[in-house]
């Protein structure tokens, strides 16, 4: 092997082991929400909207049947 391939494996062997150690004394960052308390939360978000939504259908389906004269069911 010649002299120059053996600095050049000295200096990216160096390298790496300087980032790997870099990472490991890194401090992890764990702020925040689970994924899966993520998606709970825009799951019952979205439940939320849809719930909003029908219920402003409703109402005025409702109200433009009694304003024809027409009566519905339910609560």
């Amino acid at each position: 092997m010649s002299t120059q391939t053996l600095v050049h494996r000295a200096v990216g062997a160096t390298l790496t082991w300087r980032d790997r150690v870099a990472t490991l004394l890194r401090a992890r960052d764990e702020r925040g929400l689970s994924q899966s308390t993520e998606q709970a939360l825009l799951v019952a978000g979205a439940v939320a909207v849809g719930t909003v939504i029908a219920g402003a259908v409703l109402l005025y389906v409702r109200g433009r049947l009694a304003e024809a004269g027409m009566s519905v069911g339910g609560p």
